[in-house]
């Protein structure tokens, strides 16, 4: 598992692959966030808080880790590597973790140069360091549970064909449901029970800074469910 997960890390980083997400995630991040005129740009708020920044991130996740992930079976299976991998001594599951890890860290790398963000807030708070230290970190948190979910999303689809195109687009519209799918329908009124089956209820209930085991269990178990669909499509290969 290790030598696929450092495979993966170098792959992304041997080509523009790496270098291109995590600075387009900046980029567009910076601008929505102190450039652009708008509800989300925080200097013009009037608050001393990165709620624009957690309420844009998990939408700007939804093409961020598709884009990640497309590549990770669709290649193997295009240029028929995936034959070689099963061959060598490591089972379906260790391959489909070390693939996981290596997204998963990539996207830890993007959302560390962020942490600027926290900084900059502290010192334009009035009071100074004025800042919502248990939902800031909630809702870090809740980004990551939520990276995991998108990037395990990702890894499956990308099983479903050698186009990388199709593996982006089937991930975006499976990870936009259970993003905000369940969301939606509770709001037409057809049961309001509908929204702890999404990830927006249980990434909101992490923000606010009190980490619930309810939470923590619904982000986990969405993960390794998608794992365990992607291993049951390795094994059907």
């Amino acid at each position: 598992m290790i030598a696929i997960f450092k495979k993966e890390l170098n792959s992304f980083f041997a080509s523009p692959i790496g270098y291109l997400v995590i600075a387009v995630f900046l980029v567009i991040n910076g601008l929505f966030l102190w450039v652009f005129k708008g509800d989300f740009n925080i200097l013009n708020a009037g608050f001393a808080d990165l709620n624009s920044f957690f309420f844009i991130t998990p939408w700007f996740f939804l093409f961020l880790i598709p884009a990640i992930t497309m590549r990770s079976f669709s290649d193997e299976f295009r240029l028929g590597t995936i034959e070689i991998l099963k061959t060598k001594p490591l089972n379906d599951t260790q391959i489909i973790l070390g693939k996981f890890l290596g997204a998963l860290v990539l996207i830890i790398l993007a959302l560390i140069p962020t942490l600027i963000y926290v900084f900059s807030i502290l010192k334009l708070g009035n009071p100074i360091n004025n800042l919502d230290f248990g939902s800031t970190l909630g809702s870090y948190i809740g980004l990551l549970f939520l990276a995991a979910a998108y990037t395990s999303i990702g890894l499956f689809t990308s099983t479903f064909s050698n186009n990388q195109i199709v593996a982006f687009i089937i991930a975006i519209l499976i990870s936009f449901f259970m993003f905000y799918g369940f969301e939606a329908l509770a709001d037409l009124e057809l049961s309001e029970n509908l929204r702890s089956f999404g990830m927006y209820d249980h990434f909101k209930s992490i923000s606010r800074g009190v980490i619930d085991t309810k939470d923590i269990i619904y982000f986990i178990s969405i993960t390794v469910f998608f794992l365990f669909l992607t291993k049951l499509k390795l094994d059907k290969e």
